[in-house]
């Protein structure tokens, strides 16, 4: 009884986990580039698998041989996370303005990509479902999964300390695939209604991971010490 309510806390907390500021940024900068609902919501999916798949090795490490993540690995693994979410804001930016070339062909490898998504879900060598899978990837391996690895003392044996583990990911999967969809409720309605507004929302979304990247990056880098000798 015991173990098990231990697993279902795991799944809720990998569900509210999933809600980290960090987290819904960096899936918004991707969902506000999706057509519909349902991609949106394969992009949370992907996410999670690859935030969940480090999760579980970093975590198994931890429970089997007893791996330790020192203060400064897992600054410097959060640090990596402020700088990817200042180039997915980059990315978004010049999606909308064209920075780099011409928005209107970037919108067409936008229409592209997604119709082959939307014709095998899971394939991986379409740049949808290998981007969110691999910033999930990158999100795991940040200190900001410790929420996981703090329970894990908690249970005495391997194959359960490994349940919970799945446990957690699966509930990360599902709260990710609920925030995506809600995020692409809006986006999807603007999207039919106006093609600037569109744009625009994905602009916003680009600013807003911009510069809370550059936040994360000030804090972790010169608050936190990380970056000063």
């Amino acid at each position: 009884m015991m173990l098990f309510s231990i697993l279902l806390l795991g799944f809720f907390l990998g569900m509210r986990h999933a809600t980290d500021a960090d987290h819904v940024m960096a899936v918004t900068n991707i969902v506000t580039q999706q057509r519909n609902i349902r991609s949106a919501a394969w992009v949370g999916i992907f996410w999670g698998i690859g935030h969940s798949l480090t999760v579980l090795v970093v975590g198994g490490a931890i429970a089997v041989f007893g791996f330790v993540v020192t203060k400064r690995l897992g600054l410097s693994l959060e640090l990596s996370v402020a700088f990817m979410l200042i180039v997915l804001g980059l990315m978004n930016l010049n999606a909308t303005f064209g920075w780099f070339g011409d928005p209107k062909d970037a919108e067409r490898r936008d229409a592209e990509e997604n119709a082959r998504l939307e014709w095998w879900l899971g394939r991986f060598r379409t740049g949808r479902a290998l981007r969110p899978l691999l910033i999930g990837v990158i999100h795991g391996l940040a200190g900001s999964a410790a929420v996981a690895l703090l329970v894990l003392p908690l249970i005495h044996n391997t194959v359960g300390a490994l349940a919970y583990l799945l446990v957690f990911g699966a509930g990360t999967i599902a709260g990710m695939m609920l925030i995506t969809a809600a995020i692409a409720v809006p986006v999807t309605f603007a999207s039919a209604r106006s093609h600037v507004i569109r744009r625009y929302l994905g602009a916003t979304a680009g600013i807003g991971s911009f510069c809370f990247g550059a936040f994360l990056v000030y804090h972790i880098g010169f608050v936190e010490k990380l970056l000063i000798p």
